[in-house]
């Protein structure tokens, strides 16, 4: 099979592509024949050695990915040779085949292309995990979506507004909000060009976000954070800006605001039955036409610069994959 193989931390321009002998599926494993992988801002921290969990080269990155089964591992009853299936494996995505444990692979949405499904697993599951456990978002509440036209950006207006919430988006072009207002965001604010926290306090007549989702981080977010509302949620999803903020304590105690960080797959490892029903949702929204996870480019695996250079440059908006059938 050919694959994406990271030899060693450093950029991303620094992975090569070669053929590498087939996994083969050990107990309760299943092997996938790999038709579209997405591509995330985490893979670009996993290849340089800078995310929270690090795994030594060489190995093949990505964490999300659909294709078919092709073959069943000792002990593994879930699924049948040609099932369309997505996975999610910690690791292994940028292949043509993977092997991975029957726990973390499901049903392809019907109503879903295998680039759709690739591109699905990471930012909605953990934009819902974000609104529903983390937030506990309530239907009539405010949501402020920073980087609201990126990956994980979009995934939180869609899934925002499924669960009924008004949803301002914040990005940084007028651009990038037209995207977001095709998604169904309510309100817009260009960070570029205005201060975000006078921005919400202007549109939410002063009262401030119920709930604020940020995956950028950077000098955004301490404004972020005096934007939220009396016992507003303030949600640490990344920091695609490159810089960890720090927050003055008296910011959360002035409204007893909570400061909550997400982190997806750690959770979903601990809690597996709460993540499947997680996954169960998101189905019947799609099913319902709540949801419609749009990819905007793909990309051939050869074309892998210019693929995580668009990510890094953050010029995405909505998702990308990489697509290798």
């Amino acid at each position: 099979m050919r694959a994406l193989v990271c030899k060693e931390f450093g950029s991303t321009d620094t992975l090569v592509v070669e053929d590498m002998d087939d996994p083969v599926p050990t107990s309760r494993q299943v092997l996938v024949d790999i038709h579209a992988a997405g591509i995330n801002f985490p893979d670009i921290l996993v290849i340089a050695g800078q995310y929270q969990l690090k795994t030594p080269p060489p190995f093949i990155p990505g964490n999300e990915a659909a294709g078919v089964v092709s073959g069943i591992g000792d002990g593994a009853t879930r699924f049948a040779i040609g099932d369309k299936v997505v996975v999610l494996p910690r690791g292994g995505a940028f292949a043509e085949k993977c092997a991975v444990d029957e726990s973390l692979v499901f049903y392809l949405p019907a109503q879903l292309s295998f680039e759709q499904g690739a591109g699905f697993s990471v930012t909605y599951c953990t934009s819902f995990h974000a609104l529903k456990q983390s937030a506990k978002l309530k239907a009539g509440e405010t949501l402020l979506v920073l980087g609201a036209a990126g990956g994980v950006g979009t995934s939180a207006i869609e899934i925002g507004k499924a669960m009924g919430a008004r949803v301002i988006a914040a990005a940084s072009s007028n651009e990038k909000l037209a995207f977001a207002k095709s998604i169904g965001a309510d309100e817009f604010i260009n960070y570029s060009d205005h201060s975000l926290n006078e921005a919400v306090k202007e549109i939410t007549g002063g009262a401030g976000a119920d709930v604020v989702y940020d995956p950028v981080g950077g000098e955004l977010a301490q404004q972020a954070l005096r934007a939220t509302a009396w016992h507003g949620r303030y949600l640490v999803i990344g920091f695609a800006s490159g810089t960890i903020p720090n927050f003055p304590a008296n910011l959360a105690l002035l409204k007893e605001a909570s400061i909550v960080g997400v982190w997806w797959g750690t959770w979903s490892a601990k809690n597996p039955q709460e993540q499947l029903r997680n996954v169960q949702e998101l189905a019947a929204m799609i099913a319902d036409g709540r949801l419609n996870p749009e990819i905007t480019a793909t990309y051939r695996l050869d074309d892998f610069t210019e693929a995580f250079r668009s990510i890094s440059e953050r010029k995405v908006k909505g998702k990308i994959v990489f697509t290798l059938v």
